[in-house]
């Protein structure tokens, strides 16, 4: 039997941030996706209030960025889940919510990626320790 790796984050360096996002989605994230990841995540979380973003890149290729917080966050979802998450659970749970709703994009290309996207991050947050708590926030 095949052991399955697990998916890890690694930091993206300051001076790195462009390259690998261009690399990584091309001149779609400054313009569509990073934009609705900021709003998701106002939506989600009352209190968040805007600020710096770390990134990190996957090791299967995916990508996630978080909000730079000690705090955890007070989150409310349409679905109903009402909890707590971490900066790093927050910008997981948005990030899926952006990539998701981006993959029914009219834009195939984009879509695609999107979805692409969304299964990679997932992969990563089954393992994290509030894969569960996210679970029900993007269910």
């Amino acid at each position: 039997m095949m052991a399955i790796e697990q998916v890890v984050a690694f930091p993206v360096a300051e001076g790195e941030r462009l390259e690998h996002i261009a690399h990584t989605f091309g001149a779609r994230f400054p313009l569509q996706i990073e934009p609705l990841i900021y709003v998701l995540t106002a939506e989600l979380a009352p209190a968040y209030d805007g600020g710096y973003w770390n990134y990190f890149g996957l090791s299967n290729g995916g990508f996630m960025m978080m909000p730079i917080s000690d705090e955890d966050f007070a989150v409310v979802c349409e679905n109903g889940f009402v909890g707590t998450l971490s900066a790093e659970a927050l910008g997981i749970t948005a990030c899926l919510y952006a990539y998701s709703h981006l993959s029914f994009s009219g834009n195939e290309d984009l879509a695609q990626m999107c979805a692409e996207h969304y299964h990679l991050l997932r992969e990563f947050m089954i393992d994290h320790p509030e894969a569960q708590k996210i679970m029900r926030a993007i269910d």
